[in-house]
């Protein structure tokens, strides 16, 4: 009777441990699958890493850059100033690349390789900077140029942002960097257009939405593959209230501000709309909007297509080097919705949603009515539908 006692109460405490061990093969599965469905589901195309200085397996892994953030968790990295000192060869002006609203901006390369702009102004440490600079990394978009970190030390405050290699479009279309014979068609514009508008719809799309307020031709860059991505998301708010027009206030970067910023310092989405009207208008006439727009004028190109009809001569406006190579109607439907992000009215603006699903459409159409099938380079007779192929 013992032993039969014995052998029950043995069996179910074999039962009781398997359950349990059951149970803890579960609970691991699980555990990882929420592991692995967090980093999947965070909708970035960036591939994901261990996080710097994390330990894994009781070894603590080296600092290793920026780039080895993962994407999951974007969070801002700290670096320290002998670290970006190293990176500028101690922020020679060998390596200045330029100067804006933050300070004066450097090339660096990082220890593991990696290529990054830094901007450097002397500021004294905030613990705001570092809440703004932490939510600012957080955001990320295809068509909008990273944070990555920040550094503050001595006296100085830094934003570590990754590298866009092939400039900006202002330097493409009229800057220093731009070349006389220099061909960029109307189709090959509407893409960079489109990403612009979709970095900033996708700011306008945060909650709560996020006005760039600095928005101009000099801050869409393009990478290698000439995708435009917007820069300096935000940073007016870490430069600080430094009045209307910022720190680097001139007719140029005033004539991108909407009529209510300039007399209110109205900041909103419908501003940014505006200001992204004259970057419509400076990618497809290729010069600056603060120009007059004929010899004959005194009028500025904002003044022109502010005024602007279907019967307007847009000859008078539109980039030579594009060559006629776009259709009539393309054009003048993209004047149009650039007339209606410069209307003087905020409420009469278009949204930045509609504006990217304007562009679409009117690249599409483009792309469809100015490309035959089995012919590399087309070209199209202005205003009309009759269009040949270049040999």
């Amino acid at each position: 009777m013992s032993k039969t006692l014995a052998a029950l109460l043995g069996g179910a405490a074999g039962a009781v441990a398997l359950v349990g061990i059951l149970a803890l093969c579960i609970w691991f599965c699980l555990s990882r699958s929420r592991t692995l469905s967090r980093t999947s589901d965070s909708g970035s195309s960036e591939p994901s890493s261990v996080q710097a200085g994390a330990s894994v397996g009781g070894v603590e892994l080296p600092l290793t850059g920026a780039a080895s953030l993962p994407s999951q968790s974007r969070e801002a990295r700290s670096f320290t100033l002998p670290e970006l000192a190293l990176a500028t060869n101690n922020f020679t002006h060998i390596n200045s690349i330029g100067e804006g609203k933050f300070g004066e901006v450097y090339m660096g390369l990082l220890q593991d390789g990696m290529i990054v702009a830094i901007k450097k102004r002397a500021n004294v440490p905030t613990e705001e900077f570092v809440v703004e600079v932490r939510y600012l990394s957080s955001i990320r978009h295809r068509n909008l140029v990273s944070l990555l970190g920040y550094c503050q030390e001595n006296g100085q405050q830094m934003l570590v942002y990754e590298y866009i290699p092939s400039g900006s479009i202002s330097s493409h279309l009229y800057g220093a960097g731009q070349v006389s014979n220099e061909k960029l068609e109307f189709k090959h514009r509407l893409p960079i257009a489109l990403g612009a508008a979709k970095g900033l719809a996708h700011l306008h799309a945060l909650s709560p939405p996020l006005v760039h307020k600095n928005f101009k031709t000099a801050n869409v860059l393009v990478d290698e593959n000439f995708i435009a991505k917007v820069a300096d998301a935000g940073l007016r708010n870490l430069v600080g209230r430094v009045g209307v027009a910022g720190t680097s206030s001139g007719r140029a970067d005033d004539i991108f501000l909407a009529p209510e910023v300039t007399e209110f310092g109205r900041f909103s989405e419908r501003s940014d709309a505006y200001s992204f009207g004259v970057f419509l208008l400076e990618l497809v006439s290729g010069q600056e909007a603060v120009q007059p727009c004929s010899s004959e004028s005194d009028r500025t190109l904002v003044q022109w297509v502010q005024n602007y009809s279907e019967s307007s001569n847009i000859s008078a406006i539109v980039d030579r080097r594009m060559g006629g190579n776009f259709t009539a109607e393309g054009m003048q439907e993209f004047l149009l919705l650039t007339a209606q992000c410069l209307n003087s009215s905020s409420q009469r603006r278009p949204t930045m949603n509609f504006i990217v699903s304007e562009l679409e459409r009117i690249l599409e159409r483009e792309v469809s009515l100015t490309t035959i099938m089995g012919e590399s380079t087309p070209t199209v007779t202005l205003g009309s539908h009759l269009f040949t192929s270049s040999k």
